[in-house]
């Protein structure tokens, strides 16, 4: 991989809100993981001077995250049960465009119910409550990249 490609796959990467890359060949191995932090290169290759030119690259501008504020929902969760996000991918709320949505605001669950779907590397991942209770707020927007480890909805228990 020339340095160019890295500069592409930098820019692709910002673009995209995947938010960890990694490559790994015979004698090169690259990683690139974006955050609301500038995107940080981790490269390890026998010939040393590929590495020096990618440091410069990696202080490239990113299009600034959209965060959600976590500060006005935390002075009332404590009553709430949060179900998080067990992997990074893209939230999805239904199956597809033209199917219902798993759950609303207001709607009843069970443990073992199945409140949205996380795409990870082109495979759907269906994820089940683990309490029962009824949603109170969606905390992530449809078709969005989350965390692992991200909050994505309150549950008041019932």
């Amino acid at each position: 991989m020339d340095i160019k490609q890295i500069q592409e796959l930098i820019k692709f990467v910002s673009r995209s809100g995947v938010n960890e890359v990694a490559i790994e060949q015979e004698n090169f191995k690259i990683t690139i993981k974006t955050n609301q932090a500038p995107t940080v290169v981790h490269a390890t290759v026998p010939q040393a001077p590929l590495v020096q030119a990618a440091a410069p690259v990696a202080t490239a501008p990113t299009a600034p995250a959209a965060a959600t504020p976590a500060v006005p929902v935390a002075e009332d969760t404590s009553k709430y049960i949060t179900i998080k996000s067990p992997m990074i991918g893209t939230f999805y709320r239904s199956a597809s465009p033209e199917k219902p949505m798993f759950v609303n605001v207001g709607d009843e669950i069970s443990a073992g119910k199945v409140v949205c779907i996380i795409e990870a590397m082109k495979l759907f991942n269906e994820i089940e409550s683990e309490v029962s209770g009824r949603i109170v707020k969606i905390l992530v927007d449809n078709a969005s990249p989350v965390e692992y480890d991200q909050p994505l909805f309150l549950v008041e228990p019932i």
